[in-house]
């Protein structure tokens, strides 16, 4: 009986597990849906925020709040030193994945804060791992998502980005610009 018990309990947990993981997520090509995510201030965006521009979407752990500063870095200066961005039609802001981090959100906060500074961005929260669900966002990651203004997903990156992807990537978010 108790094999019979222990075998319904694993096979249980496995389709559990398979069915939260069914969804495919965001992939490239599809229509991004929809979020709804506030400030440190509690002012809430929607990526109708930023209508008209095309959004580079960088969803990160805050633990991992680092790995992509070269990037991030090298989009800043496409964009504000060389000016082969045009900011009238380019966001890049930050989604910060709490739930994938043991930090207290004040802590969070605070870095986001030296982020947004940093960057001249805006950083959201999402407190319910929305975009994990929702777009299949890894935990525990940095995640960078390339939408256009039509809202339809053109890249995605997991991890982190090599130096030697970084041209392309900028390449991509001045064509899209120019859609």
């Amino acid at each position: 009986m108790k094999k019979l018990i222990f075998a319904l309990f694993f096979v249980s947990a496995v389709l559990v597990s398979a069915s939260s993981q069914s969804g495919t997520g965001l992939e490239v090509g599809m229509k991004a849906p929809e979020w709804t995510f506030p400030d440190a201030d509690k002012n809430e965006f929607t990526m109708n925020s930023w209508a008209g521009k095309v959004l580079q979407i960088n969803y990160v752990d805050p633990d991992e709040s680092d790995l992509n500063d070269p990037f991030n870095d090298a989009i800043d200066k496409a964009a504000d030193i060389d000016k082969r961005i045009n900011k009238d039609y380019f966001k890049g802001f930050g989604i910060v994945d709490t739930k994938s981090t043991w930090k207290p959100n004040g802590l969070i906060r605070l870095i986001a804060g030296r982020k947004a500074k940093k960057y001249d961005t805006t950083i959201l929260f999402d407190y319910e791992g929305t975009l994990q669900e929702q777009w299949g966002m890894p935990r525990d990651s940095y995640s960078v998502v390339i939408l256009d203004k039509n809202r339809v997903c053109r890249a995605i990156y997991k991890g982190k980005i090599p130096d030697t992807e970084h041209e392309k990537i900028i390449q991509l978010i001045i064509d899209l610009t120019k859609e």
